[in-house]
């Protein structure tokens, strides 16, 4: 196997590394490999010279070792949802901690401890049995690993905070082999670094969480014409500014499954059902809507609301921005670029942001942007891997319309692999945090992330 300098790792230091893990280690032509390499985002098709599926701790520890040792190009892979495809790379290792479930809940201390392989499916699965939940990605077959470690915006971010604000602890094997407990009162610095940039530091193998009471949510879909879609967006603008935190929602536009383009809001709200009521009755009566899909539901469900739209197997390519406001010049020209929309399973989002996000200190976390209210994803999807040029393009462009509205700053974990690491984690913040990479991974052994470069 050729290494990253050009030399070959002999067969026996190899197939020596192999015999003493307790996991399994995939190579091509092995079973199971392809479908091991095979990603959620169909465009992305990259072929490891090893795949490390990881049984526990001392396994993340020997793969980083060996990787360290024969200057070996590391991917980490949790949930493996990034849609840039950074859980695994050509030619080199990918950590695999996709069989690493162990999840254990403490009902008493309302926290939770769950491994790097686990899903927010999973974990919310293991809360819910004692009514408790903590902020979790919008899509339920996403890790928890990447997703807290580049901030966690979720339907609970509003009241309770991002996921990284949730977060008590991180088990991490840094670039050396060692296992280290970051937390408030251990490595406080790299805790910091942890909630926002997290994936450069290290392979976190388990995280602690603070959990919330979360009983039935008032939640659901509220659908437009798309007709109607400019006065749908100018009402939740202004809707969404006045919301109490309890109420997270986001705008959206996207094809019906007969071609229809439709604007919906999409909304959760995490309290007292007959309280909700009262708050969504504005947006009801609005329109009126052509469908309510609005109801309690359990957390769980609402979890699950947009698994359909996002499969996987379909090619996809993202673009992101937050956003200075929604002022009616950015929204003629969201409806201006939609209007052209290149493909019907595409679909354009606005998620609100402020409430508790908000109210995190901008420097108490590596996560930034903290001031900005609304964030603009773009998600284009598509079927036929042969159109892939121009709906790419159309990403793009629209995108580009919307640099005079954008605050500058990204979400990290839609950043796509075009866009410096200062876009999500902010230039003020950059030089502490390349003074944790000089610390803890001073030869970059983890780089296939939005990469902060050493000095060391």
């Amino acid at each position: 196997m050729e290494t990253i300098t050009g030399t070959v790792v002999d067969e026996a230091v190899i197939e020596e590394f192999e015999t003493g893990l307790r996991g399994r280690m995939l190579r091509p032509g092995d079973e199971g490999y392809d479908l091991a390499r095979r990603h959620y985002n169909a465009l992305i098709d990259k072929h490891p010279a090893m795949i490390v599926q990881c049984a526990g701790v001392a396994d993340v520890v020997a793969a980083v070792n060996f990787a360290r040792t024969h200057r070996l190009l590391v991917a980490v892979r949790g949930g493996g949802h990034n849609v840039a495809g950074r859980a695994l790379v050509d030619s080199g290792m990918v950590i695999d901690l996709s069989h690493m479930k162990g999840i254990r809940v403490d009902p008493t201390r309302r926290t939770i401890r769950a491994e790097g392989g686990v899903t927010w499916g999973e974990l919310d699965r293991e809360t819910q049995a004692f009514g408790l939940a903590t902020t979790g990605g919008l899509v339920s077959t996403t890790g928890i690993a990447g997703f807290t470690l580049g901030g966690g915006l979720g339907w609970l971010m509003r009241k309770y905070g991002l996921a990284c604000d949730n977060l008590l602890s991180v088990d991490l094997v840094t670039a050396d082999g060692q296992f280290i407990t970051a937390s408030a009162d251990e490595h406080p610095e790299l805790f910091w670094g942890l909630r926002g940039a997290g994936p450069n530091f290290g392979v976190a193998t388990s995280f602690e969480y603070r959990l919330h009471p979360v009983g039935p949510v008032l939640a659901g879909r509220l659908i437009y014409p798309c007709a109607q879609a400019k006065e749908v967006f100018q009402v939740f603008r202004e809707y969404s500014q006045a919301a109490p935190d309890e109420l997270t929602a986001t705008f959206g536009l996207r094809s019906s499954p007969d071609g229809m383009p439709m604007a919906a809001i999409v909304l959760c709200y995490s309290g007292p059902i007959e309280a909700g009521e009262a708050v969504v009755q504005p947006l009801r009566r609005f329109g009126p809507p052509i469908a309510d899909l609005v109801r309690p539901m359990a957390y769980r469900e609402v979890q699950m609301l947009i698994d359909p739209f996002y499969p996987s197997g379909l090619c996809q390519y993202w673009k992101s921005n937050f956003l200075q406001g929604l002022g009616d010049d950015a929204i003629d020209t969201i409806l201006a670029h939609f209007a052209t929309v290149s493909s019907p399973l595409t679909a354009v989002v606005i998620e609100h942001l402020a409430g508790a996000v908000r109210r995190v200190g901008p420097d108490e976390t590596a996560f930034g942007h903290r001031e900005a209210a609304y964030d603009l994803l773009i998600t284009s999807l598509w079927t036929d891997p042969t159109e892939s040029e121009q709906h790419i393009q159309w990403t793009r462009e629209f995108w580009e319309a919307m640099q005079p509205f954008s605050t500058g700053g990204t979400y990290v974990n839609y950043l796509d692999e075009g866009r410096a690491a200062d876009a999500a984690y902010g230039a003020a913040k950059y030089e502490r945090l390349v003074a944790l990479k000089n610390r803890y991974d001073p030869t970059n052994v983890f780089r296939l992330n939005v990469n902060i470069q050493p000095t060391a």
